[in-house]
């Protein structure tokens, strides 16, 4: 199983509160209709009995449902509904193909007309999911909301938001919302046009998801994806570009509805549907202006309009361009060098590029700008992006700042393990003193280790580094782990 877990811009200028919308709106339905959605065996039931026993009577309801599917069925299809030898859809529809009372077969038409006219006015699948022989205009909008399980709607949904929110950030809170509602009406339509005369509903938001998977093909074709190939006991983690992972995609959807059509369970033709409309309509908005509208209109109202050399660097990555990008860059950043935009696009052009020692070089001063600015989230942000990436020796007076930013999120174990980490690694520098003091009084205070706290103060005392200005406290500290070491410990009395 292929899982997307990420990809190379999870940034955006504000926060998506369309996609936000949908992903609580599909939430909000599936909570309110999942224990509702009720089983379609009445359908089925009235259409086989109809096409077996013509000559019964029928309700005008019944009879306007039967024949509007009967025009949209291959005649062949009708024959083999009608047929004893076809394999039966259930127990009722064995022990009807049993039955020959004209007076028990009328009876059984007349039930199942009074349950048809009470599901008509009740029913969430009939009158509020997409059903190809018959649907209601209304379907093709609440379809789109409509889930049959938490797998389904939490599959959907994961999608919605990687490829939602960049697009959303790209274009707008007005197309974006319009894209995906037609490109979930859209979907419907192409789903219908393979299988006009299918009963079975079709509902989720994976048709217009899809579509927003094909926007994403067409405005980030070179933007690389992180995957989970999940299989067994293995798991296996890999990154590709966009334009080679979704057209895969693409041919798996078209392979399996092909091959399966509907037995899977999964509208497979509704997915390449939107997937298309997705395609298409991007190219329509990239092209006729829209999308640079869109931009002028976010730009305007979160107040901040981006540096030439930063917007060019931006189209140069979308292109592929990575060299032309950073080279516009870096004459930036040497004319500013504390303008965290051009770093930040720098740092993503690296790793674009695959050139791991820039990336870390250039994650570091990203870093040192937001402890400059004050930005501690962001700090720790890039430091994990640092680790992650391999780094493994920051500046000792950023790391200092880092481990102190640790401890104010409480996490006192990784706050010294990062202490000690940097204490090692500038033996020689006043950061590696304050940071094996501060393990030490982490330990014991915190983590109520004075064994481990009794070693950082006495490397402390060992330590190169000058100092009788902090002599006091070091000997207090180890005075103070040493009584708590020796409290904590209880000899074992043999008889």
């Amino acid at each position: 199983m292929l899982i997307p877990l990420r990809h190379e811009n999870m940034e955006g200028r504000r926060w998506p509160v369309v996609t936000f919308a949908l992903i609580a709106l599909n939430l909000l339905i599936f909570l309110g209709t999942h224990w509702k959605i009720e089983r379609v065996e009445v359908r089925t039931h009235v259409l086989v009995l109809a096409a077996k026993h013509p000559e019964l009577k029928m309700s005008e309801e019944v009879e306007k449902f039967v024949d509007e599917v009967k025009s949209k069925v291959p005649e062949a299809e009708w024959r083999q509904l009608s047929s004893n030898k076809r394999e039966p859809e259930d127990s009722w529809d064995a022990q009807i193909g049993e039955v020959d009372d004209p007076e028990q077969l009328q009876g059984e038409m007349d039930t199942l007309a009074q349950r048809f006219a009470a599901e008509q006015k009740s029913s969430i699948l009939e009158n509020y999911a997409f059903v190809p022989a018959h649907p209601k205009p209304i379907s093709y909008l609440t379809s789109e909301f409509l889930h049959t399980g938490w797998l389904h709607l939490i599959g959907n949904m994961w999608f919605l938001w990687l490829a939602g929110f960049i697009l959303e950030d790209r274009w707008g809170r007005v197309i974006y919302p319009i894209f995906y509602i037609l490109a979930g009406v859209a979907a419907s339509l192409i789903h219908a046009m393979f299988y006009p005369g299918s009963l079975a509903p079709a509902l989720g938001a994976s048709g217009a998801i899809a579509a927003l998977m094909g926007g994403f093909l067409v405005r980030f074709p070179k933007l690389k994806i992180h995957m989970l190939w999940y299989m067994l006991i293995f798991r296996i983690r890999f990154r590709a570009p966009a334009y080679w992972l979704l057209p895969m995609w693409l041919f798996m959807e078209v392979s399996y509805g092909s091959l399966f059509g509907q037995t899977s369970g999964v509208a497979h033709w509704a997915h390449v549907g939107g997937f298309v409309f997705g395609v298409l309509a991007a190219v329509v908005i990239q092209h006729t202006g829209l999308e640079h509208s869109a931009n002028a209109v976010i730009e305007d109202k979160i107040g901040w309009t981006a540096a030439p050399a930063v917007v060019q660097g931006a189209e140069f990555m979308e292109q592929g361009k990575f060299d032309e990008g950073i080279a516009v860059l870096k004459k930036h950043v040497a004319a500013k060098p504390d303008a965290i935009d051009a770093h930040s696009l720098l740092r993503q052009l690296y790793w674009r590029k695959n050139d791991i020692r820039a990336h870390l070089e250039t994650t570091v001063k990203l870093c040192q700008l937001h402890l400059k600015a004050q930005d501690a989230e962001s700090a720790w942000q890039d430091y994990q992006e640092y680790t992650n990436a391999g780094g493994d020796r920051m500046p000792a007076a950023a790391w200092l700042e880092l481990c102190r930013i640790a401890e104010g999120h409480q996490d006192y174990v990784r706050a010294v393990t990062e202490y000690e980490h940097l204490a090692k690694a500038y033996p020689a520098e006043k950061q590696s003193l304050l940071a094996l003091l501060s393990a030490g009084r982490l330990a014991l205070k915190k983590l109520n280790r004075p064994s481990d706290a009794l070693l950082y103060y006495k490397a402390a005392k060992a330590s190169k580094v000058p100092h009788l200005d902090w002599e006091t406290n070091i000997q207090a500290g180890i005075q103070e782990a040493e009584k708590a070491a020796g409290a904590s410990y209880t000899p074992t009395v043999k008889s």
